[in-house]
């Protein structure tokens, strides 16, 4: 597909939607997610046949809840805090698993686009750079897209232990602030089992 196909897409249509607008990291969590679900030969996961292991929590990570139907309700997305746009994926139907990592220098931004974007953070954007800023963003999206996974990723087979499935136990009252807590997640404290905000 060319780039067109692809932002008209349901599959990319959904990621935006789901994120809320455009930008790099959403290109870049879709071609990953796309990529990494393609050397598994895997379909979206329906329950928890397929684990996500990202490490960052930005933007690409919801393009790639949305397309592996991974997600931290089901237990088989996981976040490692990293900072590096690496996703590995692990299929519990096959036992193999990907790892997609973004390779150095290809999905950057320009000093003019990073300026933009200190001014946005700081909330010191004219309408003009607001424009700039949007058009470059886009631009910047569109690049991603077009760009060859071969390009843009280093893709690799990995393995790794399986995470256990997602637990479903009963909850207690904490002893302090009465709240339900799952029970393995409560802490004796002088006698008294209690929840993690109680305890600091």
């Amino acid at each position: 597909m060319n780039v067109q196909e692809i932002m008209n897409s349901n599959d990319f249509k959904q990621c935006v939607s789901f994120h809320g607008h455009v930008c790099p990291g959403v290109s870049i969590g879709y071609k990953a997610a796309k990529a990494g679900m393609a050397w598994l030969k895997e379909n979206r996961s329906e329950d928890e046949e397929i684990i996500a292991i990202v490490e960052t929590n930005a933007c690409s990570a919801d393009a790639v809840q949305v397309l592996t139907g991974c997600t931290f309700g089901k237990g088989n997305f996981i976040h490692k805090d990293y900072g590096k746009m690496v996703l590995t994926l692990l299929s519990r139907n096959s036992g193999k698993g990907v790892r997609v990592a973004v390779k150095a220098g290809t999905s950057g931004l320009a000093p003019e686009h990073m300026e933009l974007i200190r001014k946005m953070i700081d909330g010191k954007l004219t309408d003009t750079e607001q424009e700039q800023f949007q058009e470059l963003h886009l631009q910047k999206s569109m690049s991603i897209l077009e760009t060859p996974d071969q390009e843009l990723f280093t893709i690799r087979e990995t393995s790794m232990e399986l995470p256990q499935k997602a637990r479903i136990e009963p909850s207690e009252p904490c002893s302090r602030c009465k709240e339900p807590v799952m029970k393995s997640k409560l802490k004796d404290v002088d006698g008294q089992m209690v929840c993690q905000d109680c305890c600091n």
